[in-house]
């Protein structure tokens, strides 16, 4: 296809950033949406490269991953340009477009070896692939009590000079980060995050409600895989979970692949926060898009059988869940709308990275990160900034 001509995905249902179009087109042309309307809006131009499909075809913004490990073998936490490739080539398939390298809790000269691998990957990629947006460092300032898979040897209190060596390490590429505000000088670490703009995210914690609330006042804004490393709802103690339901200053992740919690606390936890504050993530390992097998992760052996990943003594270590999968469970264990999830995988995310001017929704003048999903709700086609990065075959 010619460099310079546009793409048309047309006679297809659009979600548009204010109005779902339901025999719609959508321009795609130097990386950008151009164009958006009715079909019969459509003026075919000597360039034009058009895609027609039918409206039971569905085009939605691509997921914005807040929350991943790795994929296909490869894990940030590798430390090779390589790994981040193989990443941001495979995300496509699910219909993630952009994603946060997310680290874990490591040695700290492993954990500035992926810091500094993925700044520097960040500045030299490519249009064709997903996009490193930036970096989730999970960890390693967080609960000995709530490590979950977080290996517990290289837990450590909150420590802002670490962060500054870290940051700088990255490029200044980090953008958020999950720590336990409750732990020593974690208030003085999620102040200095808002300060310079990084998302404080409540994770890996034992904090009580005050705490919490105390927290938020100093700066935190975000809450790490609902459930998952938190104090749990208790009738004379809210906890980390309460929070996460009664606080509208907290975006809060969600892995709903149905093993991380069950359904009913998917449908418990969307009643009370809803689409306005819930963002999707799928937390993914190595071991996504592979066979059944033993995986490593942060030096643990993580056992893969079909759909669920766990160490050795059965703790849950992250997820296989493809965002695709994810965004069909939710809407089976919720009844929410498609609305609803470009909502939770795009605009929310894109809102909370400071990224909405560019990212999260269908409108002309943001990046062609678009993803065409079937009647099925399957993966047709995605494009990364105006590229097909993925076609689904026959």
């Amino acid at each position: 296809m010619d460099t310079h001509s546009s793409i048309i995905i047309y006679n297809v249902t659009v979600y548009s950033e204010n109005q779902t179009l339901k025999n719609g087109y959508i321009k795609l042309t130097n990386k950008k949406i151009t164009e958006i309307g009715e079909t019969h809006q459509y003026v075919r131009q000597p360039n034009d490269h058009v895609i027609e499909l039918s409206p039971s075809y569905k085009v939605i913004p691509g997921a914005i991953d807040v929350h991943i490990h790795g994929v296909n073998n490869a894990d940030a936490m590798d430390g090779t340009a390589e790994a981040l490739k193989t990443m941001a080539r495979t995300l496509p398939k699910e219909g993630t477009t952009s994603f946060l390298a997310t680290t874990m809790t490591q040695s700290n000269e492993a954990v500035e070896k992926a810091l500094r691998n993925a700044g520097t990957y960040i500045e030299q990629q490519t249009d064709a692939d997903a996009e490193v947006v930036g970096i989730h460092l999970e960890g390693p300032f967080i609960s000995q009590k709530r490590a979950g898979a977080q290996p517990p040897t290289h837990i450590q209190d909150p420590n802002v000079a670490l962060f500054q060596e870290w940051q700088k390490a990255a490029g200044g590429h980090i953008k958020l980060v999950t720590l336990a505000p409750e732990q020593p000088n974690g208030l003085a670490l999620t102040s200095y995050l808002k300060e310079t703009n990084v998302v404080a995210s409540i994770g890996h914690s034992d904090s009580t409600y005050d705490q919490v609330g105390e927290a938020i006042e100093a700066g935190a804004s975000h809450i790490t895989h609902l459930y998952n490393g938190m104090r749990g709802l208790h009738h004379r103690e809210p906890g980390v979970l309460g929070a996460a339901y009664l606080r509208d200053e907290l975006f809060v992740e969600l892995i709903t692949d149905g093993i991380h919690c069950r359904p009913e606390m998917v449908k418990l936890a969307y009643d009370q926060i809803t689409s306005e504050r819930m963002i999707l993530i799928t937390d993914s390992l190595r071991a996504k898009w592979l066979k059944n097998g033993t995986y490593d992760l942060g030096g643990q052996p993580v056992h893969v059988n079909d759909t669920t990943a766990t160490l050795a003594d059965g703790t849950l270590a992250g997820s296989i869940l493809k965002m695709n999968d994810a965004i069909k469970n939710t809407m089976s264990f919720t009844n929410c709308s498609l609305e609803d999830i470009v909502k939770m995988t795009a605009e929310n995310p894109a809102k909370q990275l400071n990224l909405f001017d560019t990212k999260g929704s269908l409108k002309i003048g943001k990046d062609a990160d678009i993803v065409v999903l079937n009647e099925n709700l399957d993966v047709e086609m995605t494009f990364c900034r105006g590229t097909l990065s993925f076609q689904k075959e026959d």
